[in-house]
């Protein structure tokens, strides 16, 4: 994975198409080209070193006109990192709640979640590694959906430990192992890598039903 990271900053702007997708339901437009402008802004520079007149610099726009959509640079942030933690959350509960036995569920779960990690690397920097610049309030909703997809990823392993599908003694510490080790995937993914968003998402979940001693008792 060496060869990703050395190449993490360079492949920054890589997943532009992927984050216009993410956020094809905000409108109108030019909120959402704002939105975008802040995405690559806060992760190029972190949310405390951007300015407002910044973000509506990249998005063609005046300093004023970002204030018609959003009252403040940390909404703009709460709105990116509400959007892709309930992203991150329906990942997770789509899998718990799919069929199969644990080990095919939680391979599907750190599949697609390390993938989107992967796909959506720049997005993934800001909404994992910029919440403490959050509101109280903002933080704790976003913190909310960070423990519901704990939980669910949880459920997976704790179904797979009971019926003798995975030899694990502690549950909670392997559930943020796992996590950890998805979220960690977009500090360090280039599109300009020598592997894919799907092919990274394969790896880890291989790794993972490892780390759980899948098919071992």
């Amino acid at each position: 994975m060496g060869t990703e990271a050395e190449h993490g900053a360079a492949g920054q702007e890589a997943d532009a198409p992927a984050a216009v997708r993410e956020w094809a339901d905000v409108a109108p437009e030019a909120a959402r080209r704002l939105l975008l402008a802040a995405v690559e802004a806060f992760a190029e520079r972190g949310y405390h070193a951007t300015t407002t007149r910044d973000i509506a610099s990249r998005a063609g726009m005046s300093p004023a006109a970002l204030y018609i959509h959003y009252r403040t640079k940390e909404e703009l942030l709460y709105r990116i990192s509400g959007i892709g933690h309930e992203k991150a959350l329906s990942i997770i509960d789509d899998a718990a709640k799919g069929p199969g036995s644990p080990t095919e569920r939680l391979a599907t779960a750190v599949r697609t979640f390390a993938s989107w990690h992967a796909e959506h690397h720049t997005t993934a920097r800001v909404i994992q590694y910029e919440l403490t610049a959050l509101a109280e309030e903002h933080y704790v909703h976003v913190s909310n959906a960070r423990r519901r997809t704990d939980r669910l990823l949880r459920g997976i392993i704790e179904d797979g430990a009971r019926c003798g599908e995975f030899a694990v003694d502690d549950v909670a510490a392997t559930t943020l192992a796992v996590l950890s080790l998805c979220v960690d995937v977009a500090r360090w993914f280039s599109s300009e890598g020598r592997r894919t968003a799907e092919e990274v998402g394969e790896v880890y979940a291989d790794l993972v039903l490892r780390m759980v001693g899948a098919g071992a008792r």
